[in-house]
């Protein structure tokens, strides 16, 4: 069924297509990546498979399950402070459930980290039984941009301190843009017994971008912006926004001040500036809006162009708050979409899980049917297809 949602799928397909090779990892670079690490594994003594805790299947490096023993496997859920806690904590367990320890990680948190380290040294303990004195090597693998090198940074750095380790400390290149690193490096993060742990370059394989990954993992950043139209990610999280509960833990008296004369000279005052959409009183404003929009909302959500409808108010009653009002009306949507997409992504705008586990799929199968009729369908997989572009 053409729809205008069809037409603009199919314009990000083809502008993928047309991108083929453009990106910094070709298919030759991410096949020669992928072999490096894969024969490192039985050299290391634990792997500790990184996922994204917002996608903690579609963002799984499929070429562990081979090359890599369960019982030498942690999965790490980076990014808790971004996803749904109790489905964290769902997915922890079912991972538990299938023999794969599993833990939950934010590796800007210092107290986070610091209980990963505690399950690295106790399951390297239990690994290396018996011996009283040893060496071992952690590896780090995943998908691009699911947070490696922050983990590497922070085990370094606060293994170190904890280890009274004098020296220089080394620094991985962390970067909110997929692809940043390249090369294996490895980091001391421990001493009686010497521990290491290596960073290692993300992979993305082309053939992961099956239906609904490729969408999921664009959202999620594991894809550059610039090989995709962010107007259409950005519409795709207002589809999540609006079919979920998450907007109604928004609902706080209006703060009528703020509208009133002198309100961007107190919010000066207080060292916040309108420039700045990412401070607290323009989030504020933005949730208002999106809140707004959704609670006023007469139409049917099940229903394609209703749910058309309710998108295209979101996007321009966001102009004002975000700004874009004061760019010319070519630069108003991409403008509006690239600031959504970092609230989103930042966890200004709430916490989603987009991958649910088998229950709440079945809970909430109305929800991804309606996702799926909207914004995926066959259009969607055309475009998780060409999504195997961007990873090459």
């Amino acid at each position: 069924m053409a729809t205008p949602f069809t037409r603009r799928l199919d314009a990000v397909a083809r502008e993928l297509a047309s991108k083929k090779g453009s990106g910094r990892w070709c298919a030759s670079r991410i096949a020669a990546a992928e072999r490096a690490i894969l024969d490192r594994i039985p050299l290391v003594d634990l792997v500790l498979e990184v996922r994204d805790a917002r996608i903690p299947t579609t963002s799984a490096f499929e070429s562990l399950r081979k090359a890599c023993c369960s019982h030498k496997q942690v999965i790490v859920l980076n990014k808790v402070d971004l996803a749904n806690d109790s489905l964290t904590k769902k997915w922890i367990e079912n991972f538990k459930n299938q023999n794969y320890p599993t833990c939950g990680l934010n590796a800007h948190n210092k107290d986070s980290v610091k209980e990963l380290l505690r399950i690295v040294r106790a399951k390297l303990k239990e690994l290396k039984f018996g011996q009283s004195k040893y060496t071992a090597t952690i590896l780090l693998a995943g998908i691009p941009n699911v947070g490696k090198s922050s983990i590497a940074n922070n085990m370094h750095q606060i293994g170190r301190i904890g280890a009274a380790e004098k020296g220089k400390l080394k620094h991985a290149v962390v970067s909110p843009y997929p692809g940043e690193t390249e090369d294996i490096s490895s980091y001391k993060f421990g001493s009686h017994p010497n521990l290491y742990v290596l960073d290692t370059p993300g992979i993305l394989r082309p053939e992961i971008a099956h239906y609904h990954s490729g969408a999921k993992l664009a959202l999620t950043g594991a894809i550059k912006d610039n090989l995709l139209d962010e107007h259409e990610l950005a519409r795709y999280f207002l589809a999540i926004l609006n079919l979920s509960e998450e907007y109604k833990r928004w609902v706080t008296p209006k703060d009528t001040t703020d509208s009133m004369p002198g309100s961007l000279e107190k919010h000066r005052r207080k060292g916040q500036y309108a420039s700045d959409f990412t401070q607290d009183f323009i989030v504020k404003d933005v949730r208002q809006t999106l809140f707004d929009c959704i609670s006023s909302f007469e139409g049917d959500l099940e229903n394609e162009c209703d749910m058309e409808r309710l998108i295209e108010s979101q996007i321009k009653a966001l102009q004002v708050p975000l700004k874009a009002s004061l760019e010319s009306s070519a630069h108003r949507h991409s403008t509006v979409a690239t600031k959504l997409l970092k609230l989103y992504r930042t966890g200004r705008l709430g916490h989603y899980t987009l991958d649910l586990v088998k229950d709440e799929q079945c809970r909430q199968c109305h929800v991804h049917w309606v996702l799926h009729f909207l914004l995926l369908a066959g259009e969607m997989e055309k475009l998780d297809a060409n999504a195997t572009v961007a990873a090459s």
